[in-house]
C-alpha cells in the first residue's frame, strides 16, 4: 500500500506519451525510496512552455497509458506508485535546502535517445494520432 508519510520520489512531466525512457526513469526512482509519485501536467492542447507545444493526450489517456505500461512489469498503482494531476507547472522554485534533493538522471544512449516527439510523429504517420 502506498504510504503518504514515507519518503517518496517525485516525477513531474507531461508524459506525452509515457515511453521506454520514462519507464527506465520510474524504475530508477523506485529504487531510491520504494515508491514514486508521478505528477502529470495537465497540458492537452496548450503550450507547456517554449518548445513544448505538442500535447495531444489528455489526463485520462495519460493515466491509462502510464498504468498499463507499469502493469506490464508488475507495478501497481496504490502500491509502488500513485498518479497525481497538477497544473501546467513551468517553473520549480524553492528556498534553502530543507530535505529536498534535486537530481538529474543520466542513461545510456538506448534510453537517452528515446523521444516522445519522435513517438508522436510516428503515431501520426501511422494514423494513430490526429495531425497537429
Amino acid at each position: 500500500m502506498f504510504d503518504w508519510k514515507k519518503p517518496t520520489v517525485l516525477l513531474l512531466g507531461r508524459w506525452q506519451p509515457w515511453h521506454d525512457g520514462h519507464q527506465a526513469l520510474f524504475k530508477r526512482a523506485l529504487e531510491k525510496t520504494g515508491q514514486v509519485i508521478i505528477q502529470v501536467r495537465d497540458v492537452k492542447g496548450v503550450s507547456a512552455g517554449q518548445g513544448n507545444e505538442d500535447n495531444p493526450f489528455n489526463w485520462d489517456e495519460i493515466c491509462k497509458n502510464i498504468s498499463e505500461r507499469l502493469a506490464q512489469e508488475g507495478y501497481k498503482r496504490g502500491k509502488e506508485y500513485e498518479i497525481m494531476k497538477v497544473p501546467n507547472i513551468t517553473n520549480i522554485t524553492y528556498g534553502r535546502g530543507v530535505g529536498y534533493v534535486l537530481e538529474e538522471e543520466s542513461f545510456d544512449s538506448s534510453i537517452e535517445d528515446v523521444s516522445a516527439t519522435k513517438i508522436r510523429k510516428k503515431m501520426r504517420e501511422e494514423g494513430k494520432l490526429k495531425p497537429k
